[in-house]
């Protein structure tokens, strides 16, 4: 049905019926959403919000999909990816302007490419520019919100409009995005000249550091759970002795507490009822309660 309403408005080639979400996310679980839609540019993207307004359709915007879980049962909706054919990335002088389907780690390597520090620290990242900007994406130390200039993002209505860094409200994890609703299309960096030796140094020690201390040979959604303030929250999960505990196919992982893993035969719900085990878990020992960081299509 819902195809079918979309097909009415839009090219048929932009639509993908009954698509198996797990092939999209990096938990590799999830069932089909009821159409899969790919725009190919911002006009498309307005296509599609439009005849979703129209039909009453509710939509779930994707990226890379590596923050998110896709639920067994899928989506009843239209699930829109912003993916290859939104990554352009361009460089003049020490700004780097990416579109929201690059990946967060191509933007690194450009920047490296330019002799441009800043943006080291999301080398090793794997989403991409949307989510990223979304999540205000970080890890040993560095954010996002230290470095974006300038986001364009699409309103529910089509309309684009044009943020400072300030006015994208940057927090931990958090941004202005995940409240009203608009689509990141775009992404302004404004880096620094740097020794392309140090650059590729710190990169390097970086991306070693994640190879050995994460388990990047299982999928997964990196760190599951936000960082509680005072507290790591993969040590939490450690010192509450639940490291490898497992729940159908998913398990905390041996490698890093911090993440839930998927050791192959996982479903949504398993990768669920884990993380609320150790929610549980650890608030019964620390009276702390974790906070996901992986959003739920649904």
């Amino acid at each position: 049905m819902i195809y079918e309403q979309l097909r009415q408005q839009m090219d048929e080639s932009l639509l993908q019926k009954d698509e198996s979400l797990a092939k999209y996310t990096s938990f590799r679980v999830g069932g089909p959403c009821d159409c899969m839609v790919t725009p190919r540019t911002p006009e498309e993207l307005a296509m599609a919000l439009k005849a979703c307004r129209e039909n009453g359709i509710p939509y779930f915007i994707l990226g890379n999909g590596t923050n998110v879980i896709a639920l067994d049962e899928g989506y009843r909706g239209a699930v829109i990816h912003i993916g290859k054919a939104f990554s352009d990335i361009s460089c003049e002088g020490n700004v780097i302007t990416a579109r929201a389907g690059a990946l967060l780690a191509a933007v690194s390597k450009k920047a490296c490419d330019q002799d441009l520090t800043g943006l080291e620290f999301a080398g090793g990242i794997p989403g991409s520019v949307g989510g990223g900007i979304v999540m205000n994406a970080g890890a040993y130390g560095g954010e996002l919100k230290q470095v974006v200039t300038r986001v364009t993002a699409m309103d529910p209505e089509g309309e684009i409009r044009t943020y400072s860094g300030e006015e994208c409200g940057f927090g931990y994890r958090k941004s202005i995005f995940q409240q009203n609703g608009q689509i990141v299309l775009e992404a302004v960096f404004e880096l620094q000249p740097g020794d392309p030796e140090e650059i590729r140094a710190v990169m390097e020690d970086l991306m070693h550091r994640r190879n050995t201390k994460q388990p990047l040979n299982y999928p997964s959604a990196g760190s599951t759970f936000k960082r509680p303030e005072g507290y790591f929250a993969g040590k939490l999960i450690e010192d509450s002795g639940l490291k490898g505990v497992s729940v159908g196919g998913a398990a905390v992982s041996e490698l890093h507490a911090g993440f839930v893993i998927n050791k192959g035969d996982a479903t949504a719900a398993d990768i669920l009822a884990l993380m609320e085990l150790i929610r549980n878990t650890v608030y019964d020992n620390y009276h702390v309660m974790l906070q996901p960081e992986v959003r739920l299509i649904k």
